[in-house]
């Protein structure tokens, strides 16, 4: 039986899966199991899995579409191992991954645990752009796994792994936005250890374009505020920056139009740091120039999510309940 159980909820995504499966096909350590979830899919992956059954241990189940969180919980009950690992459908795993994992878990074991994740060499620009706002100190405070961080350190689905024991006692996840966040608290208020192992890290694909990318990183701002109504005590300054930008930047264009240009040179200035930052960390003058746009996209579309979940759900009072609501549809 393998020690690790690695869990992924599948929808739609036939090429990603397949991505997936090779990177781990390839582990220098064996040491897993893998259980696909497909969840209500169209487009199924059942062939590809066929495809790497002769490879690596893969578990393929076909469900009706409830969610990714419901799926996640659907693999753990059917799961051997004694600790389980997430994984999103559109990671690819270094090869040295699970060994580097189980090395880490011999030398300090933890409880929970959470990686970071990077850009591979095949990567589009725009993929880069993206990773590189999503991970970087000026943009999002080191939150996800940075080297430096604003924030106590919260395990993603992306990269993510806990014990068996865990699930047993906490439960599984909740099928709300940002569950990841919601099963991290729960884990550590349960007074299990949680730690970052930088070491075990994923190449993570994110979004392929700014549409896509704008729509995800809104839905984050507003999961924040039900985080907040779940947990009062998880609202912490950083996670008020992106509100505060964009509440600035309004204003320095409004002034500037107004009254003198001068009032939009710390903006400016921002930027300017973002790109020098940015061509220093990735050596590459359009990805550079690209994170400039998408570290403007996921400070305000997030913002913006932000501000309006908190004017709807905290000072007009709609979506009180929804506390109630989550407690009732949270994983067994």
């Amino acid at each position: 039986m393998s020690y690790f159980s690695i869990i992924v909820p599948v929808y739609n995504r036939v090429g990603e899966v397949e991505d997936l499966l090779e990177s781990l096909s390839v582990q220098s350590s064996k040491d897993f199991e893998v259980v696909l979830v497909e969840d209500g899919s169209t487009e199924r992956c059942g062939e590809v899995a066929a495809k790497y059954s002769g490879k690596i241990d893969v578990k393929y189940f076909y469900k009706e579409n409830e969610g990714r969180s419901i799926a996640r919980n659907y693999g753990m009950e059917r799961a051997s191992g004694e600790y389980f690992l997430f994984f999103d459908s559109d990671c690819v795993i270094p090869p040295e991954y699970i060994a580097v994992l189980s090395d880490a878990l011999k030398r300090n074991y933890t409880d929970c645990f959470g990686g970071p994740d990077a850009a591979h060499d095949s990567f589009t620009d725009m993929q880069k752009a993206i990773n590189y706002s999503m991970t970087s100190f000026l943009t999002t405070g080191g939150i996800r796994g940075g080297k430096v961080q604003l924030e106590k350190f919260v395990p993603r689905t992306f990269n993510m792994g806990f014990s068996r024991k865990v699930w047993e006692t906490v439960g599984g996840f909740r099928e709300m936005f940002s569950e990841d966040i919601d099963m991290s608290t729960r884990i550590r208020q349960a007074g299990f250890s949680v730690s970052l192992i930088r070491e075990a890290y994923v190449y993570h694909k994110r979004r392929t374009n700014l549409k896509a990318f704008c729509r995800q990183i809104y839905v984050f701002g507003m999961s924040r505020v039900t985080l907040y109504i779940l947990y009062p005590d998880s609202l912490k300054p950083v996670h008020l920056l992106p509100a505060v930008f964009v509440v600035g930047v309004v204003a320095m264009i409004v002034l500037s139009l107004c009254l003198s240009w001068w009032f939009i040179v710390p903006l400016a200035a921002y930027l300017a740091a973002v790109f020098v930052c940015a061509l220093v960390s990735t050596k590459n003058l359009k990805i550079s120039l690209l994170s400039v746009v998408t570290s403007m996209v996921q400070l305000g579309g997030y913002g913006v999510g932000f501000i309006k979940a908190f004017f709807w759900k905290i000072l007009l009072r709609h979506g009180r309940d929804e506390k109630e609501e989550i407690e009732i549809r949270k994983g067994k």
